[in-house]
């Protein structure tokens, strides 16, 4: 039965613990792997990264940053896009590079940490033994979108840098973590958006090129006995879906060119599933090739019409797994019980 649900990564807990024990206990013989939940400062996405590495990096300044709440107080995650963060690089800077190689994103630190509950709780069988531990971790395109840099000509300055930062937290992750334990995802939002030609100033003739050096620069790195994954998604700052795409044709094709462009082979793909059920959106299902790969569709949310959206993606797609269309970390946590059981509720219906 494993397989059958994908979890993409943020849930609004307050420990991994309490993630694994409450979605991975109950869901874990539906699963192929098992994220920490993201929680903390991770369960606002690229958030966390914009003020916690960015905001302190020497080489950068901050144009903008979210505004205060209603009473003053500083906040560090945006409400929408418009109220993120905005960065400049300083004058004279040719290349922002990065320091503490495998450790100043974060991510290693808190996998390893996160792996720790995980294998605990599994030699004790609150998870079942065949499940890995996922960690998601944004694609670097995502990270340093072109929203944030007022300037377009800053990207060039900082995306290779970054990229070579989380080069080295990947390598770090699994020197740490054994590989048959691991699996790792990429969570692309920016890139999604891209492929669609509505990033203002980005056309969309070359759209899904431009988005491949990152992939074969990172995919490649991980070993092939770790677990690999891709999420796509339209994104949720400001409410989901923030990006709504007329058809998943543009999502197909940069899967399809990520897949071939990872230099190895691809575990699963994970494609977000709009509120509809017409044949003009599902159709260019039919031509994803995902050699290989488990594909899971994001079609678990408005459950009254779940049923309808996959009885029509089965038409162009015969076999795939389900999910959210995102995480779940902008969601207030009164909703996980909610969440939890509509992610039951999809595997029984998908099943019947």
């Amino acid at each position: 039965m494993s397989g059958e649900l994908l979890l993409v990564g943020s849930i609004p807990f307050d420990t991994p613990q309490e993630v694994f024990q409450s979605f991975g206990a109950p869901l874990g013989k539906y699963l192929f792997a098992m994220p920490d939940g993201e929680v903390g400062p991770r369960r606002h996405w690229i958030s966390r990264v914009h003020y916690q590495v960015l905001a302190a990096h020497p080489e950068l300044e901050i144009v903008q940053r979210p505004a205060p709440d209603e009473n003053g107080v500083e906040q560090q995650h945006p409400r929408n896009a418009a109220d993120a963060w905005w960065f400049k690089v300083k004058d004279g800077v040719k290349q922002v590079r990065f320091g503490d190689p495998g450790w100043r994103l974060g991510y290693a630190r808190d996998a390893i940490n996160s792996y720790f509950v995980f294998n605990t709780l599994k030699e004790k069988g609150v998870l079942p033994s065949h499940l890995r531990f996922q960690v998601s971790i944004p694609m670097v395109n995502s990270v340093l979108p072109p929203r944030i840099f007022p300037n377009p000509e800053d990207l060039d300055k900082i995306r290779p840098g970054y990229e070579a930062a989380t080069c080295a937290e990947i390598a770090t992750i699994v020197d740490k973590i054994p590989a048959k334990d691991l699996a790792i995802q990429w969570d692309c939002s920016t890139e999604v958006q891209d492929s669609y030609g509505a990033i203002p100033g980005f056309p969309l003739e070359g759209a899904i090129e431009r988005n491949l050096s990152e992939v074969r620069n990172l995919s490649a790195h991980i070993p092939r006995d770790v677990a690999l994954g891709y999420h796509f998604c339209f994104g949720t700052l400001g409410g989901w879906p923030r990006f709504q795409p007329n058809d998943l044709g543009q999502a197909v094709k940069l899967a399809n060119a990520f897949v071939e462009a990872s230099g190895r082979p691809v575990d699963w793909i994970h494609v977000p599933v709009l509120d509809r059920s017409d044949d003009q959106f599902f159709a260019p299902l039919g031509d994803l090739r995902p050699q290989g790969a488990r594909v899971y569709l994001g079609a678990i949310h408005n459950m009254s019409r779940f049923k309808e959206r996959i009885a029509v993606a089965r038409k162009y797609l015969l076999e795939f797994g389900l999910g959210a269309y995102c995480g779940f970390g902008r969601q207030p946590p009164s909703e996980l019980r909610n969440i939890l059981n509509e992610h039951l509720q999809a595997v029984a219906i998908a099943s019947s």
